[in-house]
């Protein structure tokens, strides 16, 4: 590789700009792909009407509104109800059970399956919540659910209490698989100034920064446990992986290393770390224990290999990104660094590569040609066939899975500035979850 190349290549990398379309079918068309990521059976009529407060006590009244409006929103973006509009509800809404006037809400034009519903009140200085949920199809034993949450008189208990019901409700319908509700997103920032490392809640709620070192932080990656970050920082002066622990606030030492230092991924047990160095000149993926020793070359190839992540199923595999073609690509080798095969040689630049939980798909952004633009596709790995989820959007870039594997986020420029996204994984239903500031380099939560 020539020296001017090497060092536009690590700029691009600096400033976490994503280096690279071809015509395919769009993927609502793409039946096997819904399937594989448990988004093609037929969604379930969920009725949520509001829960109604006991009292008239102002602040009851704002929670409870706060805690409707989450738990509405948890559910319809989940990706397996089918929302019933309000304007269709009958006349009185139930608080209790017996309240419940079943041929109301099955029927037309409701024509719900199932009804969550409940109240909210005041006891002993706390919110509790009183939540159930309904099939309202069998009058003769309707309870799915009840619960009971007691929450502080504050919006973000109230917002954890309606996220927790959510998933209660996700995981019981939707096959046995927990909900996303609670799970956070970390990404890069630079509304401080200086790009540095921010969380938010799953849905753009509660966004904070981590880092405040002044100088760029990138990439970060998320630890099996939530409990730690792992991310590039530049705040010694040179690019380092640096690791923050969310549960003391601080940073957890990890070797120095000479040279770009970047792209940490850890491993689905938690116990190494593999990332990219040019400590041996060229950039090369390496992999140490998630405290920097025991360190192991694993790539040997002329030119840059970058951004590892792990197969999170079996741990046995790392995928990667590598211009030993002539432009960037995405290969997967095992984990020791043996039996390296390109993933697709469809062309264009490929980067970005994000596993799905269940080892199945790979989420990446592609370029097909020089002219395109770039877009979010999706690639089943046995098969090698490939679905689009992004279209005439601007860029769309760096997309990570959600735990559930029915969701990705990414980040785009279809607002007119860089922002969080998230997508249902067959590229339907995008929202956007930033709009202060630049925002790009997403992570989901375990």
């Amino acid at each position: 590789m020539n020296r001017t190349k090497f060092k536009v290549l690590l700029l691009a990398l600096a400033l976490s700009l994503p280096a690279w379309v071809i015509v395919l079918e769009p993927a609502r068309s793409q039946d096997w792909f819904s399937t594989g990521i448990n988004l093609g059976a037929p969604r379930i009529r969920m009725a949520v009407a509001d829960f109604a407060p006991r009292s008239v006590d102002q602040q009851l009244v704002s929670l409870t509104q706060v805690f409707n409006q989450v738990l509405s929103n948890d559910l319809e973006t989940s990706g397996i109800f089918d929302m019933v509009s309000k304007s269709y509800f009958p006349l009185k809404i139930p608080t209790e059970p017996e309240e419940v006037i079943f041929k109301n809400w099955s029927d037309p034009s409701a024509s719900a399956q199932m009804l969550a519903f409940g109240k909210t009140e005041v006891l002993n200085a706390s919110l509790v919540i009183t939540a159930r949920l309904f099939d309202v199809r069998n009058a003769a034993s309707p309870s799915v659910l009840g619960k009971r949450y007691v929450a502080t008189m504050n919006e973000v208990s109230t917002r954890e209490a309606a996220h927790r019901f959510a998933n209660e409700i996700i995981q019981t319908l939707g096959g046995g698989v927990p909900g996303i509700n609670l799970t956070r997103i970390a990404f890069v920032s630079n509304r401080t100034g200086h790009p540095e490392i921010w969380v938010m809640d799953y849905d753009g709620f509660n966004q904070r920064p981590i880092t405040s070192y002044g100088a760029q932080a990138l990439t970060p990656r998320w630890s099996p446990d939530n409990t730690k970050l792992a991310f590039t920082s530049y705040s010694m002066g040179n690019p380092d992986i640096f690791i923050f622990s969310l549960e003391t606030n601080r940073r957890i030492p990890f070797p120095r290393y000479k040279g770009l230092n970047t792209t940490p991924a850890w491993s689905p047990d938690g116990k190494r770390i593999a990332f990219c160095s040019s400590m041996g000149g060229d950039p090369e993926i390496y992999v140490s224990d998630a405290n920097g020793f025991n360190l192991q070359r694993l790539t040997f190839s002329p030119g840059v290999d970058i951004s590892p992540v792990w197969n999170p199923k079996t741990g046995n595999e790392i995928a990667f990104v590598s211009d030993r073609s002539g432009t960037p690509q995405i290969y997967i080798m095992s984990a020791d660094g043996t039996n390296v095969r390109r993933l697709f040689t469809e062309g264009g630049d490929a980067s970005s590569p994000s596993w799905s939980p269940n080892g199945l798909f790979m989420a990446f952004h592609w370029r097909v040609t020089e002219t395109g633009t770039y877009d979010v596709y999706v690639i089943e790995i046995a098969t090698g066939r490939i679905v689009q989820l992004t279209h005439d959007a601007r860029r769309n870039e760096h997309p990570s899975w959600s735990p559930d594997g029915r969701h990705l986020v990414f980040e785009s420029t279809r607002s007119g500035t860089r922002q969080i996204w998230t997508m249902l994984a067959d590229g339907k239903e995008p929202k956007q979850l930033t709009k202060e500031g630049l925002n790009w380099g997403p992570a989901w939560s375990n």
